[in-house]
């Protein structure tokens, strides 16, 4: 059992953007959370903070897991209700960057507070230890900085940090909580302005920023240059300014202007002026719907800044950086930019020199160790790569040599020279642990108990490779393994976003084969997200082509029989998910005997977005659902949900929606932190098997709604055409679903076997198939990744 500080009940003081999505994901993860502001001037005295959750509601991306999460947040206010701190086990406090401010509060609710509660602040640039000179005594050992990045439920990086008084054992619950509770990946950061990622996050987009201008590059070619093409988000450089606003960026900016006075790049923490000039505008970002960019009708506009105008977006970087940005070989690729006359080559090199000029002469004050600062910049801005890992990949003496003649040359944003460990080592990750300038060693990972439910944890580039397993079947398709000392088995498709082709059903199927002879049971897990994106549609091509159906059909065919041998297995198959699930990967999680999904898991039966219908066993599995859960009442009451969410291409935004829609079943698990889900579905198929496990028992018969229930969902698709919800085509696949879910042509109330509706399914699949509209679908979706409702 993880020790996580036996947190049950938060507080969150303050309602703003922050803290009341804190509080969503509090409840998300079924914490008894309260959250608190200032008594309303008028009306209810909890109108802000009701205000606030209501805001919640309406967010995008969600902050609730589920819509019904928001009727859990519990409202409170200073005034009225301090004493309800008492049963807090942790207090979250989320207010204005106001010194004075907070440590007023801390003294107002000090009496009130439990005397085990933890007391953390989620400042993003106060000084933790000014704040902690304010706390009373009493509280200093439990008070720390707790350091969420927005939006809270779906940012992966909190950062901790510890005052000289805070408890190493409250610090450890407290990491522990974070990490299996709300599924965090947590770094501890020093006390010093913006932390980690924040510090050096917004120093790198200070450097491009910086050298766009010497350069001259456009905003919209740094943008295509600084995102993907680099490991980055597609946010990028300046979209990612305007996401998070530009009042907030230039916030952070300030907040090392005013505490690095004696800082070597100081004469660069400021917001540029035309980006002050936006501010006074009010045009703040995507908040305002104007910043850098802005969108009138379809058309995307970026800022000119030398002409302080708006110009239309949409330039691209050159085709000879984009191809050097395509060299696979780190170091050819920044020696390649480096050597390049060519401007934006010449940028590229110069942000990325910068920042790792910046973060070798920093390491040792900001972090304990360059692992901590690969995974803050990883998980607080997306890059695929941290800054050190990108050097190590590069060649780390060619690139310090490097730095070093631009140094000399006066190329940098500074004169500081590199710290002399820099000289002395080949990297600063390595198999014993990463480096800390502080103490001149290398650091393990933390060895916290929490962390041995993550069998394969996140890793650094020339840290210790992960090894999985020893190769107990494999074909083109799939690898079925078993890690040293271990009894459950693993299965990993080998394909692209693990797409389910021919020698993956054939996989599957010997797979399940082998675990039934040899072993307690079978996991079905990736490294990698997506879970799967469902059938391999490109690897239909030839025969599709070739007007091969009987080939297609085949398959399908197959794919059915692969989801009955899941479901029937004489072992228990779990289904470890994250990330997508769609199609065929949704109806494999159907079938597993239990899913175990990370809570951003993205479930869905899509197949009307190409024009076809769910025939991997979707279908029946929904039709046979609604005939058990009815127990001889009305069929058609309780399928009509499992039809529309089929029939309109529903998602689940989370693994509780997919439960919801009935994706996932009420027994299937949800487990906050994605890199636990193989710990937890290897023990579900170790209960399983030790509770004798026994594979369900095939139905003979089962009632269906049989046509009139078609009939009566005809009608309301009807309904839905004539609305223009939906087209003509989409309400004609609508009404084959319909047939195969309601059983075909049979009364109401009919019986039926599973072979029986999988028949149906397999029919009408092929029928829609050789249709053009279905045909154009798919064609479309191959080239551009995206459905085409025609």
């Amino acid at each position: 059992m993880v020790q996580t500080a036996n947190i049950r009940r938060v507080a969150v003081l303050g309602a703003g953007v922050m803290g009341a999505q804190i509080a969503a994901h509090l409840v998300n993860a079924g914490i008894d959370t309260v959250l608190f502001d200032l008594p309303a001037k008028e009306g209810d005295a909890n109108g802000i903070v009701k205000k606030a959750i209501d805001n919640l509601k309406k967010l995008k991306p969600a902050p609730f897991s589920s819509a019904a999460r928001a009727e859990h947040v519990a409202m409170a206010n200073y005034g009225s209700d301090l004493e309800r701190l008492a049963d807090c086990d942790l207090i979250i406090e989320a207010i204005a960057e106001r010194l004075d401010w907070k440590l007023d509060l801390y003294a107002k609710i000090a009496p009130h507070l439990a005397p085990h509660a933890i007391l953390a602040t989620n400042t993003s640039g106060l000084s933790i230890g000014k704040l902690a000179e304010g706390v009373p005594a009493e509280l200093r050992d439990r008070f720390c900085g707790i350091h969420f990045f927005n939006p809270p439920r779906y940012m992966y990086l909190v950062e901790l940090i510890p005052t000289a008084h805070t408890a190493a054992a409250q610090l450890d619950a407290l990491e522990s909580f974070l990490v299996t509770r709300l599924g965090k990946g947590v770094v501890r950061a020093k006390d010093t302005p913006n932390f980690i990622a924040n510090r050096i996050g917004v120093f790198s987009m200070l450097a491009t920023i910086h050298h766009a201008e010497r350069f001259g590059i456009r905003f919209d070619v740094v943008d295509d240059l600084t995102g993907p093409r680099l490991g980055r988000p597609k946010s990028a450089t300046f979209r990612t300014a305007d996401v998070v606003g530009l009042d907030t960026f230039a916030h952070v900016v300030k907040t090392m202007t005013d505490n690095l006075p004696n800082d070597p790049w100081h004469a660069h923490y400021q917001a540029p002026a035309w980006m002050q000039a936006l501010i006074e505008k009010g045009a703040l970002g995507q908040k305002t719907r104007a910043g850098i960019y802005k969108k009138e009708g379809r058309d995307i506009f970026v800022l000119d800044p030398k002409a302080g105008e708006y110009v239309p977006s949409g330039q691209k970087g050159s085709d000879e950086v984009k191809a050097i940005l395509k060299i696979e070989n780190p170091a050819e690729r920044v020696a390649a930019l480096r050597a390049s006359a060519n401007p934006e080559a010449q940028f590229l090199w110069s942000c990325m020199r910068d920042v790792w000029q910046y973060i070798a002469y920093w390491l040792g004050d900001i972090a304990g160790n360059a692992r901590d600062v690969d995974f803050a910049i990883r998980w607080g801005f997306g890059w695929k790569q941290g800054p050190f890992e990108m050097w190590q990949a590069a060649g780390w003496k060619a690139i310090a040599a490097a730095i070093n003649e631009d140094i000399a040359a006066g190329k940098t944003m500074s004169s500081a020279a590199l710290p002399a460990w820099v000289a002395q080592r080949d990297g600063v990750h390595a198999a014993e642990g990463s480096y800390s300038a502080a103490d001149n060693s290398l650091k393990p990972a933390s060895n916290l108990p929490v962390y041995q439910r993550q069998i394969y944890p996140p890793t650094v580039f020339g840290a210790a490779e992960p090894v999985y397993g020893e190769t107990v079947f494999e074909n083109d398709g799939v690898r079925m393994w078993l890690r040293a000392g271990d009894d459950v088995p693993v299965l990993t498709f080998k394909t692209k976003a693990h797409c389910v082709g021919a020698a993956v059903l054939e996989g599957v199927q010997k797979a399940v084969k082998i675990a039934e002879d040899r072993f307690p049971g079978l996991v079905i897990w990736h490294p990698e997200a997506p879970f799967s994106v469902g059938a391999d549609l490109a690897s239909m091509g030839p025969a599709f082509m070739s007007g091969d159906f009987a080939a297609i059909e085949s398959m399908v065919h197959e794919f059915q029989k692969t989801s009955m041998t899941i479901k029937y297995s004489q072992v228990p198959v779990v289904a470890a998910a994250q990330g997508y699930a769609f199609g065929g990967g949704c109806e494999f999680l159907m079938h597993s005997a239990r899913v175990v999904a990370a809570l951003e898991t993205y479930v869905g039966l899509v197949e009307v977005g190409v024009g076809l219908l769910p025939a991997g066993g979707g279908c029946k599995e929904f039709g046979l659902r609604a005939s058990r859960e009815a127990k001889g009442g009305d069929i058609l009451a309780v399928l009509k949900d499992y039809y529309m969410a089929m029939a309109m291409a529903k998602v689940g935004t989370s693994a509780e929606e997919a439960k919801e829609i009935g994706y996932l079943r009420e027994s299937d698990i949800i487990v906050f932190n994605a890199n636990e889900i193989l710990h937890v579905a290897q023990s579900q198929v170790r209960a399983l098997a030790d509770s004798n496990y026994k594979a369900p028992v095939k139905p003979k018969a089962f009632a269906v709604a049989g046509r009139t229930g078609a009939a009566t969902i005809r009608g309301q698709l009807v309904n839905m055409l004539e609305g223009g919800f939906i087209s003509k085509y989409d309400y004609f696949i609508g009404c084959q679903i319909a047939d195969v879910v309601t059983g075909g042509d049979v009364d109401a109330g009919a019986l039926v076997d599973e072979e029986w509706i999988l028949k149906l399914e397999r029919e009408r699949f092929m029928a829609l198939l050789k249709k053009g509209k279905t045909q154009e679908r798919i064609m479309y979706m191959l080239e551009n990744n995206k459905p085409l409702r025609n």
